[in-house]
């Protein structure tokens, strides 16, 4: 038989000196996770307690204490005492640290016992005072294990926890405002929102000039300009945030809850809510800044005006060539005289053969064109039957029945998936069969999920459109015969003008009524 002789191991697995200094410096850590006036409250308290018990110890030299506040313990990625404090350590400058315990130090296994043997392989050792752990013990890194593996479990059943409160407050229709950087609003007595005027006016003012006809870039040009500030109380505005505010549905009273989940409780990921999770939509759960009708307004023409990069003068994208189907856009000519004028051609005149020239109009015939439809749109608004005309373009009673039916469609499609996941999981089964199954079901939810956005995206459509006939009718009865160009009459009632080659002018108006214009009238 073979003989087999032990070689017992004669070096340790770390690099760790055997003798301890005579004077070991000292630093101590301490951390909340919240900055509630309670926490503020330990957080100091610990701070001056491990100060007096590390000065006040024989042998110790005191070094520093290092401190995180309103940080979670679950990841040491953003802790910048913590950070700090391994960095001194690494380089020389303490031989121990000193925390109140394993869950102060992390509450992440991975990281608690890297940083640990880091830690040791410097000789620096590190004392949990609740557990009575000194790593450079013999049995200390398991007990970090174990410790740091059930601080883990505990913060995932915390997490849990917490997620399993916010769903419940998003299902009973409980709002959560960002307060801090969210524009328009305050925290009330009760905590609920209450309007903040100063900063309502500017959320006002923004949707005012987006319908009036600025691009969004214009519009953060205008509040640069004034000197507001941004929501998060910068100097300068950006076109996400103009846009951001323009489509929170907040400001018409209504909240979409849980846009957002987290995706690890650990990294503390967070991601936008694509279907992972349930949403919840209240409707009237605070007061408006902005009534329903102008929201759906602005929602209505962003989605028609996918591009918002050019809109500096009142027609740019109004005007159409018949021939080509190209805009019209604007040219300045003698910019530097006093003959200076804006006139308008078609885009595509030099590339696309038209049968005639097609016509070059003065930014003021193009005014004189739509007073002039005006007029005789004005003198006929007596033909026209406004609530059966509104009620006809914006019916969703239907759509929303159907959009219901669907919406059940996609819940027993995504049911009978999972139900053949966990089944496939827990029974043996042909997997050819399996397959064939799984793939005609996810074929009939995406069919279901298709459809149901479909409808869903219909009956915006129609919430805009009755919004943009509610105001083009409020616009052309308080608009005269006798009054001059106004950008804001031109944007809330004309959805084109269309140019022919031959110099025939088509006004269509936002109700679909068209006036013909005659060339020689302008």
């Amino acid at each position: 038989m073979p003989r087999i002789t032990a070689i017992p191991a004669t070096k340790p697995l770390h690099s760790v000196s055997h003798a301890l200094p005579n004077i070991r410096r000292v630093a101590g850590y301490t951390c909340v996770s919240t900055d509630d006036a309670d926490q503020a409250n330990s957080y100091e308290a610990q701070v001056d307690y491990y100060e007096q018990y590390i000065k006040n110890h024989d042998g110790w030299q005191y070094v520093d204490i290092y401190t995180d506040e309103g940080i979670s313990g679950t990841s040491t990625k953003h802790r910048e005492g913590f950070n700090r404090m391994v960095a001194d350590a690494l380089s020389g400058r303490i031989d121990l640290i000193v925390t109140k315990s394993v869950s102060r130090f992390a509450r992440n296994t991975v990281d608690s016992l890297t940083t640990v043997r880091k830690l040791k392989d410097k000789g620096v050792e590190v004392f949990f005072e609740k557990e009575n752990i000194w790593t450079l013990d013999s049995k200390g890194e398991l007990l970090i294990t174990i410790m740091s593996s059930l601080t883990q479990e505990e913060s995932r059943s915390i997490s849990e926890n917490v997620t399993w409160g916010h769903r419940k407050r998003f299902q009973d229709g409980k709002v959560y405002v960002p307060y801090g950087n969210f524009l328009g609003y305050n925290r009330g007595p009760d905590g609920e929102p209450v309007i903040n005027p100063e900063q309502a006016e500017i959320v006002r003012r923004i949707y005012c000039q987006y319908l009036e006809g600025m691009s969004i870039p214009q519009i953060a040009a205008s509040l640069d300009a004034d000197g507001i500030p941004t929501p998060m109380r910068r100097a300068k505005w950006s076109r996400s945030t103009i846009h951001s505010i323009l489509t929170n549905e907040k400001y018409k009273g209504d909240a979409l809850l849980q846009k957002r989940f987290t995706v690890d409780f650990l990294t503390k990921q967070r991601k936008a809510n694509e279907g992972e999770v349930p949403q919840y939509y209240v409707t009237g759960s605070h007061p408006a800044i902005i009534d329903p009708e102008t929201w759906e307004l602005v929602r209505y023409e962003l989605a028609k005006n996918t591009n918002q990069g050019r809109r500096e003068r009142a027609f740019t994208g109004m005007v159409y060539c018949t021939h080509c189907g190209a805009t019209y856009g604007s040219k300045t000519w003698h910019s530097t005289d006093k003959y200076r004028a804006i006139v308008w051609q078609c885009n595509q005149k030099f590339t696309i053969p038209h049968p005639k020239k097609m016509p070059v109009l003065r930014d003021s015939q193009l005014q004189t064109i739509f007073q002039t439809a005006l007029a005789k749109l004005i003198k006929s608004q007596q033909l026209i039957d406004w609530n059966y005309l509104i009620a006809s373009a914006s019916q969703t009673t239907d759509l929303e029945k159907q959009a219901l039916q669907q919406a059940a469609e996609v819940e027993v499609t995504t049911r009978l998936i999972n139900q053949a996941i966990t089944h496939n999981a827990h029974h043996s089964q042909n997997q050819d069969d399996y397959q064939e199954r799984f793939t005609q079901l996810k074929t009939r939810q995406h069919e279901a999920i298709d459809a149901y956005e479909a409808t869903q995206s219909e009956i915006v459509r129609r919430h805009g459109i009755k919004a943009k006939l509610t105001r083009f009718k409020k616009t052309l009865q308080n608009a005269t015969l006798e009054q001059d160009f106004i950008q804001s009459t031109l944007h809330a009632l004309c959805q084109c003008i269309q140019i022919t080659p031959s110099g025939k002018t088509t006004v269509v108006f936002a109700d679909g009524t068209q006036i013909e214009i005659l060339a020689d009238s302008y």
